[in-house]
């Protein structure tokens, strides 16, 4: 008998690092929104008192990129007009663009991309991953709304989960850390959290064997990027699939499709997404990698776990007819040229079943071509 446990986690918006995702996305579908060839590279770093927004930005577009940063901070919770900001953004290197702008694109970088899938959850997302990002979003919703008097914008959920010969077996673990004002009662907190949050974002599962911790450190009033430098893209993990895949170590948030990083991952796990959704395995991990300048990957490798109804390299044989795994292909199939990217900086950048690389109309074709 095999036991394992997977933990994912998940950031509210008010967290300091993915309040710089949300306001580098920002910067990004606005450059999108008036020119959608715009190559953008976003980084933004919140220390304290200060704002700064940094990176590589080639665009038709006028962007005032203070007062997008303003606008971000203050939907999320924040005093924004108390930050100084400063700007340090300068057009994409010239050797970058060269190896882009091609008639056959080019890859932006290189490295490697991962993309996963499973059944065990309706949206195909690992189950951790799933129940954190719920936890998240809930949280949102409590303080959005006044359901749970002196919540502040900072605040992390996550989730483990124990499985028994690959089948869920139980929640092990839940931890929900939640900012408040000066006054909040912890206990009182606690009590709400666990039913106004837990409760209603995980209806329908025994808790009665989950350790729950609500706040452990106890006192959570000062948060944000009044507590911790804020960065783009330290929250990769959170973004994707927990514990549960791998993770090619490129960020997302605040870069152009050009970026394989990012596109490629979406690629990845649309193509894992289709592959368990035409039944041709229980779960399934995609790996892509490229190089600068060059269209086509290097490499592309299927991982099912054991769990193919068919042998892998039939499957694998099949994806490479069905998908284009160029950039300008990723980016045609997904059209990622549209300012949908604010959508993805909180709760995932995966399972929304809004987002292009979350569609299964590939599946039919992949189940055909497999079962020649």
């Amino acid at each position: 008998m095999e036991r394992k446990i997977i933990t994912a986690e998940s950031v509210t918006s008010g967290h300091p690092d993915k309040l710089c995702d949300l306001i580098a996305d920002a910067i990004l579908d606005e450059c999108l929104s008036q020119d959608e060839n715009s190559r953008v590279a976003c980084e933004v770093v919140l220390a304290h008192d200060k704002c700064l927004i940094a990176g590589e930005v080639t665009t038709d577009a006028e962007i005032d990129y203070a007062e997008i940063a303003k606008e971000v901070i203050s939907a999320v919770g924040y005093e924004a007009e108390k930050l100084e900001y400063e700007i340090r953004v300068v057009e994409q290197s010239g050797d970058i663009a060269q190896a882009v702008d091609k008639e056959k694109q080019g890859a932006g970088d290189q490295g490697i991309v991962f993309g996963y899938a499973t059944r065990e959850t309706e949206n195909y997302m690992p189950l951790c991953s799933e129940l954190a990002n719920r936890l998240v979003l809930r949280l949102e919703e409590c303080r959005a709304f006044g359901e749970i008097g002196g919540l502040l914008p900072d605040g992390k959920t996550q989730v483990s989960v124990e499985y028994k010969d690959g089948k869920f077996e139980r929640i092990v673990s839940i931890v929900v850390s939640a900012q408040h004002k000066e006054g909040k009662d912890i206990g009182t907190l606690r009590r709400e959290i666990k039913n106004k949050v837990i409760d209603r974002a995980l209806i329908g599962y025994d808790l009665t064997e989950t350790e729950i911790l609500i706040n452990p450190s106890g006192r959570f009033v000062k948060g944000g990027y009044e507590a911790d430098t804020g960065l783009t893209g330290r929250k990769i993990i959170a973004d994707s699939y927990g514990g549960a895949a791998h993770h090619g170590g490129g960020a997302y948030s605040g870069k152009d499709a050009s970026k394989v990083d990012r596109s490629g991952a979406y690629m990845a796990r649309y193509v894992a997404k289709n592959i368990v959704a035409a039944g041709l395995a229980e779960r399934c991990e995609v790996a892509i990698s490229y190089a600068i300048g060059k269209a086509e990957p290097t490499a592309i490798s299927i991982e099912t776990f054991g769990t193919a109804s068919i042998d892998e390299e039939k499957i694998l044989s099949a994806v490479k007819e069905v998908f284009d795994f160029t950039p300008k292909g990723i980016i045609e199939t997904l059209d990622l040229k549209q300012p949908v990217f604010s959508q993805t900086a909180v709760g995932g950048h995966f399972g929304k079943d809004y987002l292009m690389w979350e569609l299964t109309n590939k599946a039919v074709e992949l189940k055909e071509k497999t079962a020649n």
